[in-house]
């Protein structure tokens, strides 16, 4: 029987990359660089399912192509707002992706970024490594406690309720959130958290903000000069979910006319070619969208996608399917 054809968009971890081959006729991505507009309608036309990241931008025109042979997308990541899923629809396609495996390592991400933000980490450790530290003192860069302080989550899932968790049992915080529906009152007695019907009314009371919504027109700079000005002058801004959701414009401004404290960034419009005025700036925090770049969860997300175009060629229907 012959194999389904698959064709992988970037270099995946060693062990599902191994699997694949054994299990398919897949043309791997050896040299890790993105694949072109024109790459990708030509992966279309000659495989069976196309293992795309949320990096890999599949537009409605990609997805318009002739004489496509690809019937399931197998998207490597939890999120998918990188996929036109009208388009995909509208041509007949099953998408999925791989939620869970990557919860806590997104959120440990996202508790790393707000512990650096809040001490000043990234500032600090240039310090040393340029040789400018003179010794301790006691107004030397001071930055904002932690343990005991207010975190607002825009956006309740699975990853915000990770760091929720992480927050109030490790460091004592109060959690309050806001998310398009109100949570159920049991889900938020088991993150200790208060539900706040506007971001307007989280953006105002929190120390810390962390964004955990998904990307997408109906977020698309959600954070803007307008809900800066709400923040506090002493609180810091966490995005881990998706880098349009904050505009980059507003946040430079606010971060150098200190309307707040900090940030600390996982993620950025038009990444990697992120705003080279973050680069000028002291207080944030920038980090390469490390959200799940740890071996096992890297790892479980290619076993996931596997699992999804597995149960597909089977006539089952994908554990992840998203459309």
């Amino acid at each position: 029987m012959t194999k389904p054809k698959i064709i992988v968009t970037r270099k995946w971890p060693a062990p599902v990359e191994e699997r694949l081959k054994a299990l398919y006729d897949v043309q791997l991505n050896e040299t890790d660089i993105p694949m072109t507009a024109d790459e990708l309608k030509a992966a279309l036309q000659t495989a069976d399912a196309l293992l795309p990241t949320v990096t890999d931008p599949i537009t409605a025109d990609i997805l318009n192509v002739p004489n496509k042979r690809t019937k399931i997308i197998g998207n490597f990541g939890v999120g998918y707002n990188n996929i036109d899923i009208e388009a995909a629809k509208s041509e007949g396609l099953v998408v999925t992706n791989t939620p869970h495996v990557l919860t806590d390592c997104t959120a440990d991400i996202a508790m790393l970024l707000l512990l650096m933000s809040a001490r000043r980490a990234s500032e600090g450790d240039r310090l040393v490594r340029n040789g400018q530290w003179k010794g301790w003192g006691p107004t030397h860069m001071m930055g904002q406690k932690v343990t005991g302080k207010t975190l607002g989550l825009i956006g309740f899932g699975r990853i915000a309720q990770a760091m929720a968790k992480k927050a109030h049992h490790g460091f004592g915080m109060k959690i309050i959130c806001y998310a398009p529906h109100a949570p159920a009152p049991e889900t938020l007695k088991e993150y200790q958290a208060t539900y706040y019907a506007t971001v307007e009314k989280v953006l105002a009371e929190s120390d810390f903000i962390s964004l955990h919504c998904p990307g997408g027109a109906a977020t698309k700079h959600l954070i803007n000069e307008q809900s800066l000005k709400l923040m506090l002058p002493s609180a810091h801004l966490i995005n881990t979910a998706r880098g349009d959701v904050v505009d980059s414009n507003a946040l430079i401004k606010a971060l150098k006319e200190r309307w707040i404290a900090g940030a600390g960034l996982d993620v950025f419009e038009g990444e990697p070619n992120i705003n080279p005025g973050f680069l000028e700036l002291d207080n944030v925090a920038l980090l390469p969208h490390l959200g799940s770049a740890t071996e096992e969860t890297r790892v479980a997300m290619g076993n996931r996608v596997l699992d999804n175009i597995a149960a597909f060629f089977a006539g089952k229907e994908p554990g992840d399917r998203v459309v």
